[in-house]
C-alpha cells in the first residue's frame, strides 16, 4: 500500500507531457519519462520552373551574303564600316583569301592548286580605306570572278578586271574619283604598251583608246 502511494507521489513530480517511457533503470527503479523535441518540418525543395526566353531569329541569315547592298544597307555609320563590309562580302561570296594587306597601291591575284584537285584563291592588295585602295582591291577580286587566264591576251583580262572594279564601286556606292580614273587609264595604257613590246599582232579593240 505504501509502494502504491509512493508511486503516485513520484508520478505527481513528473507529470506526463506526451513523452515516451524508455524502460526501467538498472536499479529497478521507476521508469523515467524522456521528452523529445518535436522534429522540425523541413520545407520541401522545389526546383525552380524554367523561365522560357523568347529568342528571335535574325532578320538576315548569318551565312547569307547579299549580292549587292540594298538601299537600307547602304547607310553605314562610317565610310570605313562600308569598306570593311565590302571586303567581308566580296571575299565570302567569291571564296577569296587575303594573303596580306600591302602598304603600296599595288596588288596581285593568284590561285594555289593542290594534288587533290582543289584550289585556293588568294589576293594581295591595299586594305580598302579610300576610293583608290577600294578600286585596287576590287580589281584583284575581279581577276578571280572573271577567271585568271580566261581572257587572252593578258591586257584584255586587265581591261575587264578594271571594268568590274568600276562597276562594283558604283554598286557599293563608292565614288569613282578622278584619281581612280587616272589610275585605270595609266594601268591599261601600261598593259597595252607591254603587249606591243612583246610583239602582239593585233591589239584588242577595247585597248585601242589607251595606246
Amino acid at each position: 500500500m505504501t509502494q502504491l502511494t509512493l508511486w503516485k507521489w513520484v508520478k505527481s513530480l513528473f507529470p506526463p507531457h506526451g513523452g515516451r517511457a524508455e524502460g526501467k533503470s538498472k536499479g529497478g527503479g521507476a521508469a523515467r519519462a524522456v521528452h523529445r523535441r518535436p522534429a522540425k518540418s523541413r520545407p520541401k525543395r522545389t526546383r525552380p520552373k524554367p523561365n522560357p526566353v523568347a529568342v528571335s531569329a535574325p532578320s538576315t541569315p548569318v551565312h547569307s551574303t547579299p549580292s549587292h547592298p540594298s538601299p537600307s544597307q547602304s547607310s553605314y555609320p562610317t565610310k570605313q564600316a562600308l569598306y570593311d563590309d565590302m571586303v567581308r562580302v566580296m571575299c565570302a561570296r567569291n571564296a577569296i583569301r587575303v594573303k596580306r594587306w600591302r602598304t603600296s597601291m599595288s596588288g596581285i591575284a593568284w590561285e594555289a592548286r593542290y594534288k587533290d584537285g582543289t584550289a585556293t584563291r588568294f589576293i594581295e592588295s591595299p586594305q580598302p580605306k579610300s576610293p583608290m585602295s577600294a578600286a585596287i582591291f576590287l580589281h584583284e577580286v575581279g581577276h578571280h570572278v572573271l577567271g585568271i587566264g580566261a581572257y587572252k591576251p593578258r591586257c584584255l583580262e586587265e581591261y575587264h578586271a578594271w571594268m568590274y572594279s568600276l562597276q562594283q564601286m558604283e554598286v557599293w556606292g563608292i565614288e569613282v574619283t578622278d584619281r581612280v580614273k587616272e589610275r585605270v587609264f595609266k594601268s591599261l595604257r601600261y598593259a597595252a604598251r607591254k603587249a606591243q613590246r612583246r610583239g602582239i599582232r593585233k591589239l584588242p579593240p577595247e585597248l585601242a583608246a589607251y595606246v
